[in-house]
């Protein structure tokens, strides 16, 4: 397994919209667990594979706090089952370090492939489905931060850029 790198805001690879996975090969179940060891070792409870630069639409989620819920999403798709908005405060591995509320449907119906290539459908609610929402929505090339002010995205886009510059 191998741990790979996130990209982080602004960087132009995340607005790409993933295609979706023909076939789900060996290929994709290597690269499905290279995201899980990185998403845990970030640590965080959601990963897109748009955040690790392959635009195919593949997520990985856990939200339990032993890491013992592993979820994969292969071309996901949602349903809206409550209209419901709920604001929940939501982090993002690509925007490291900034949290801000987001409105969100409250229980949603999510159908994917598993990582054998199954169908299947589950419904849910609070944090799962929050998380669910927003790893789709990298796939689509969203992130949190497009939900919030300009002004404040734009505080957080120049806080990353002069990170960014520091690092390199």
């Amino acid at each position: 397994m191998a741990k790979l790198e996130i990209l982080e805001f602004p960087d132009p690879r995340l607005r790409k919209v993933a295609e979706p996975v023909a076939e789900v090969t060996d290929d994709h179940r290597t690269l499905i667990e290279d995201m899980f060891e990185t998403m845990y070792e970030a640590p965080g409870v959601g990963l897109a594979a748009t955040q690790i630069n392959v635009h195919e639409r593949i997520v990985v989620i856990d939200v339990s706090e032993d890491q013992s819920e592993p979820l994969v999403l292969i071309n996901p798709e949602v349903e809206v089952l409550d209209p419901e908005i709920h604001k929940y405060d939501e982090g993002c591995l690509s925007v490291p370090g900034f949290y801000e509320k987001v409105e969100r449907p409250r229980k949603i119906r999510l159908k994917a492939l598993d990582r054998n290539g199954e169908a299947y459908a589950l419904e849910a609610e609070g944090l799962l489905a929050v998380c669910i929402q927003h790893e789709i929505d990298h796939l689509d090339g969203k992130l949190f931060v497009d939900y919030i002010s300009p002004l404040k995205r734009n505080r957080i886009r120049s806080k990353l850029e002069k990170a960014h510059r520091q690092r390199a």
